[in-house]
């Protein structure tokens, strides 16, 4: 007998949606709430490595994924006036495979079409007992569920209502990003341009996406809080940052004002002592965010989800054996993960390399052609 059926996933993203399609194959009834009025196919490129691939195996989309492989080429690093200086070769900087977020999105929730979902919504409340949780919405009515799962993210609004303040748990790398998509002005063909200078970097990229390329500027902040929904003060803030730099910044800043996809945030982890309150679980972003720096986020999201999904399978939808032993599965490569991310943010402004440095680098990096699967564990075994 399969106890705690109904699950509502907070977040409509890859942890959220990777979830659901997991949990709809175990035999339980997920249900999503997302704040956008609809799944949101945009975004920047997202890479996969490792067990992340086994996961998409699984689930019967890695030769769909593959097929959308942005198959990123080498890098030109470039000065002030666009002159060329060095070479980055992809082995250096790319995932195993790398894909455009939006496509990955549009097969995850094809994935996921046996869920419910509650658009243009997001959770207000949340009150736990022995026998299940009762939330409020900020526009629907209430619901009772056997179990809540926050997948909403670093600023995750499930975790700031059972867990606590954001402040307790968010910890800045020091790094703050945009992102915005563009014409291809550059006339890049699988390819990008990186520009570096003290505390700030810049690079466009082109893939599949026909005439278009995407941008991303980053700089070195410890202390910034710009309005997390306020972009017309946010492009300010960019912008204002980056006054004054050569190559193709000044292009840059223009296409960002127009961009509609413009995205901004500060490269934090989360880092918490349990992702666990009784019925409610955190997953992905919104319990244990590597950072972008980390490049593992998209894979960390998807096995995550497995594992969650699994162990409650396992258990026979019983949260107390489920959700801990979703925890400690996770708990080593999340540290793992979040290492990589603080490294990765340390080295994040050094000095450019020299070429022969980057051909090092790129002698020692893994090749990227077809990865091996790596095995996780089998939850098929479990019958209800």
């Amino acid at each position: 007998m399969t106890t705690n059926k109904t699950v509502l996933i907070s977040g409509a993203g890859v942890a959220g949606l990777g979830l659901a399609h997991w949990l709809d194959h175990h035999g339980f009834r997920a249900t999503l709430v997302e704040r956008a009025p609809y799944v949101r196919h945009g975004g920047y490129a997202v890479d996969f490595r490792g067990e992340a691939l086994d996961v998409l195996n699984r689930m019967g989309l890695l030769e769909p994924v593959r097929a959308l492989d942005t198959a990123m080429g080498d890098a030109a690093m470039v000065d002030a006036e666009g002159r060329r200086y060095a070479t980055l070769p992809a082995a250096v900087f790319a995932g195993d495979l790398e894909v455009p977020k939006g496509e990955l999105t549009r097969l995850l929730h094809a994935a996921a079409r046996g869920a419910e979902y509650l658009f243009d919504d997001s959770i207000r409340s949340v009150e736990q007992d022995a026998d299940g949780v009762d939330v409020t919405f900020e526009n629907g009515p209430p619901r009772r569920f056997d179990l809540l799962v926050g997948a909403d993210g670093p600023h995750s609004r499930t975790r700031a209502v059972v867990f606590g303040p954001e402040e307790r748990f968010l910890r800045s790398l020091g790094i703050h990003t945009a992102i915005f998509s563009l014409p291809n002005h550059l006339g890049l063909d699988h390819t990008g341009q990186l520009y570096v200078s003290p505390g700030k970097a810049a690079n466009v990229f082109a893939g599949d996406v026909r005439g278009r390329a995407r941008a991303a500027l980053h700089f070195a902040a410890e202390e910034l809080a710009p309005g997390r929904h306020d972009m017309a003060e946010q492009r300010r803030i960019v912008a204002e940052r980056f006054a004054g730099e050569g190559w193709e910044i000044p292009r840059l800043l223009t296409e960002m004002r127009a961009a509609e996809d413009f995205w901004f945030d500060v490269n934090a982890q989360v880092v918490m002592d349990t992702w666990v309150d009784d019925r409610v679980a955190l997953l992905g972003d919104a319990g244990y965010c590597a950072a972008p720096t980390s490049g593992r986020g998209t894979s960390q999201a998807l096995i995550g989800a497995y594992v969650l999904a699994g162990e409650l399978a396992r258990a026979r939808g019983d949260h107390r054996a489920a959700f801990p032993a979703y925890e400690n599965a996770m708990r080593p490569l999340v540290a793992e993960h979040q290492a990589v991310g603080r490294a990765g943010a340390e080295r994040f402004f050094l000095p450019a390399p020299t070429q022969e440095v980057l051909d090092m680098l790129a002698a020692n990096a893994p090749e990227r052609t077809r990865p091996e699967v790596v095995r996780l564990p089998d939850y098929d075994d479990t019958s209800y």
